[in-house]
């Protein structure tokens, strides 16, 4: 059964129920207000003479005719009931208590007040970061700020659809750019170009096409031809055209998620930051590490005690960084404590492997894979 699933039906039911309670009352309280008010100006015209103590009664009596009290109740109670079951729902599908898979570790505070405030100056937020960095006495590389503030600037002049800071940070990075450089450069003017088509200056995207295609016509010659020839099709048909894939995989978001990735990697750094995946890796082991308190029955002294868990916690591609050794006699996953090790003969096997045939280095035996003999002492560490 997909929890995530049922729980957003759920949900799905609860807020349903909360935008018609929402409706009803805020109908009777926009009447409410709106007789009052008449009732205020007849109070304070008072043009026939009557008595206020009258004008309220018959306020009274309206309200009383107005407010569907009955409704409203009923209403309230349909959307707690709601409420109620969907709180027992998530009770029921995730742990309420996510401490019992928390565990005691020595952290390097200043490496994640780092990792904080390069999230912040990722996300734009540069005078909290700077805060952060001086309360906490952060140390940074001074050309941090200064590079994280020159990217935001530039994906801010995107947002503007303004392309120009971007091509001359390309210019200016070209040598190191290489080969990437051109075909980034060509992105941008396409996505200008295909700007220019979308809002049906066809004179002025044409112009544009004969001033900045001309350099890269003999590499991009296939994308200069399909964009220029788009410029045949009336604006009502380019959704019909062949070209029609062409202008929807160019896009201004998309870009500038394109140009994004290449800052980072001219600098050496994930597009990620450190602390969304560390987050997120957190996030899709808990159930794992949940369930395996659970069903072992662990203490929290047995817990803490335990120096690898017994269970595998998969957590996809997108989190796979570093190359993994698997050894192919046992076929377990290498650690710290049981590192791959490379015989004379170059044949690798993991060092648990390498006590077991050797019967705790106590003899020489034999590569499972070759005949050469060997000893313990011969077998060399890797590092991946």
């Amino acid at each position: 059964m997909d929890v995530n699933g049922t729980v957003k039906d759920v949900f799905d039911r609860v807020a349903k129920k909360q935008k018609q309670y929402h409706s009803v009352s805020q109908f009777v309280t926009d009447r409410v207000c709106e007789e009052i008010t008449v009732t205020l100006i007849q109070i304070l015209l008072n043009n026939d003479g009557a008595e206020p103590g009258s004008m309220f009664t018959d306020l009274r009596h309206k309200l009383e005719s107005l407010l569907r009290i009955i409704q409203l109740q009923g209403t309230e109670k349909e959307m707690n009931t709601s409420l109620t079951k969907f709180e027992k729902l998530l009770e029921k599908s995730y742990h309420p208590d996510i401490s019992r898979a928390c565990r005691s570790i020595d952290f390097d505070i200043n490496a994640i007040n780092k990792m904080i405030v390069h999230y912040l100056y990722r996300q734009g937020m540069f005078e909290i970061g700077d805060c952060l960095v001086k309360e906490a006495e952060v140390e940074l590389e001074r050309e941090v700020r200064s590079q994280y503030l020159e990217l935001h600037r530039l994906n801010e002049s995107m947002k503007h659809k303004d392309i120009e800071p971007w091509m001359r940070w390309l210019s200016a990075n070209s040598e190191k750019l290489k080969q990437n450089g051109p075909k980034l450069e060509m992105r941008l003017l396409s996505l200008k170009f295909c700007e220019l088509r979308r809002e049906g200056k066809l004179s002025e995207a044409l112009a544009y096409a004969k001033t900045h295609f001309r350099e890269y016509g003999s590499q991009q010659m296939v994308v200069v031809s399909r964009l220029v020839t788009s410029l045949l099709w009336a604006d009502e048909n380019l959704e019909k055209s062949p070209y029609k894939e062409l202008f929807s995989s160019i896009d201004w978001d998309t870009i500038t998620e394109e140009m994004t990735k290449e800052y980072y990697s001219l600098l050496d750094q994930p597009c990620k930051s450190p602390l969304a995946v560390a987050l997120s890796a957190g996030f899709k082991s808990l159930p794992t590490l949940l369930k395996l308190v659970r069903v072992m029955g662990l203490k929290r002294e047995e817990w803490e005690a335990m120096k690898q868990i017994p269970v595998a916690v998969e957590l996809g591609d997108e989190f796979q960084f570093h190359s993994i050794f698997v050894c192919p006699v046992n076929r377990d996953v290498s650690s710290e404590e049981n590192p791959p090790m490379m015989m004379p003969c170059r044949h690798v096997i993991c060092k648990e492997s390498i006590m077991r045939l050797s019967k705790n280095a106590s003899r020489r035996f034999k590569c499972p894979y070759c005949p050469a003999q060997t000893s313990a002492a011969l077998c060399r560490q890797l590092y991946f």
